[in-house]
């Protein structure tokens, strides 16, 4: 079982460094991404997407968005039990994996081991992204290469 996030496997964190372009807009992290939604002034948007790891999850922690669980990508608003909302994530990773080689290969080199994420939570209703998601999605990616 590989842990994500845990050393030896924190390359696939979203906290890592990886520069992806998302729908024209330059994201210095995954976490920068996701952290971002919860903003719904786009300035304020742009600016967390620029931002990694830690830094960007303590600027998001103090939004409280699980109050209406609403999140917003570029001044839109979008449910975060929605469908709509589950593809927008699969599409954010599938960009971070077509754009970013070094993530990719990490990605592939877990070959058909079973992933988890331990520090991940489970409900949606108190995260942006469950450890579910997170797993999911992740195992849906390197599926396609195999």
């Amino acid at each position: 079982m590989i842990d994500i996030g845990i050393e030896p496997h924190e390359e696939l964190s979203n906290f890592q460094a990886y520069s992806f372009v998302f729908r024209g807009h330059r994201c210095a992290s995954m976490e920068g991404l996701l952290q971002s939604l919860k903003f719904p002034l786009i300035e304020k948007q742009n600016k967390v997407m620029s931002l990694v790891g830690l830094k960007a999850k303590r600027v998001g922690q103090k939004k409280k968005w699980y109050l209406d669980h609403t999140l917003y990508w570029q001044g839109k608003p979008m449910c975060r039990f929605s469908e709509e909302y589950q593809l927008f994530l699969r599409e954010a990773y599938n960009a971070l994996f077509e754009q970013s080689l070094l993530f990719k290969t990490h990605l592939l080199d877990t070959g058909k081991e079973p992933l988890c994420h331990s520090v991940g939570k489970k409900s949606q209703r108190y995260t942006i992204l469950t450890e579910d998601e997170f797993i999911s999605i992740l195992t849906c990616l390197r599926s396609r290469q195999s």
